[in-house]
């Protein structure tokens, strides 16, 4: 198959996969500051747990939590354009998921370090994305490994 990076198409599993996982932070990201789909509009705040806004009535959200998928997503977008980088997005991103998952579970949610805001339900979200994304990487470049994909 030919060089996907040369030809700047997305064609590859794993691109086609981090393709989606970016799409999806950016459309959480935008629904995050759209009144309705987030509960308690209102009451966002800049950063901290104090905002009660919450997307879909279960996940807390700030300005800032919106902003972090929104770049996140914007960051996926532009790896998913070569093998490699697709690769790394969601192997490195399943990787800070889990991170943040462990931090959401050992800091107080009325704690001040908690300033992103990220409640139970975040926390148990970030452990199934980060797992999720994890997989998708390491079994979607194998895959490319083993059909002779370039891998750039």
């Amino acid at each position: 198959m030919a060089n996907t990076r040369a030809q700047g198409r997305i064609t590859a599993p794993v691109q086609k996969a981090a393709l989606v996982v970016a799409a999806t932070f950016l459309a959480v990201g935008v629904l995050g500051f759209v009144p309705g789909i987030t509960t308690n509009f209102d009451t966002m705040s800049i950063a901290g747990h104090h905002s009660d806004a919450m997307l879909l009535g279960i996940f807390q959200v700030s300005v800032l939590h919106n902003l972090v998928h929104l770049l996140f997503g914007a960051v996926g977008l532009a790896l998913a354009r070569s093998v490699g980088g697709a690769r790394n997005y969601l192997i490195g991103g399943g990787l800070v998921y889990l991170l943040l998952w462990v931090y959401g579970l050992v800091v107080d949610e009325a704690s001040s370090a908690n300033f992103v805001p990220l409640n139970n339900a975040d926390d148990w979200l970030h452990l199934v994305l980060g797992v999720g994304m994890i997989g998708l990487g390491a079994a979607l470049s194998r895959r490319e490994a083993t059909t002779g994909t370039a891998t750039r």
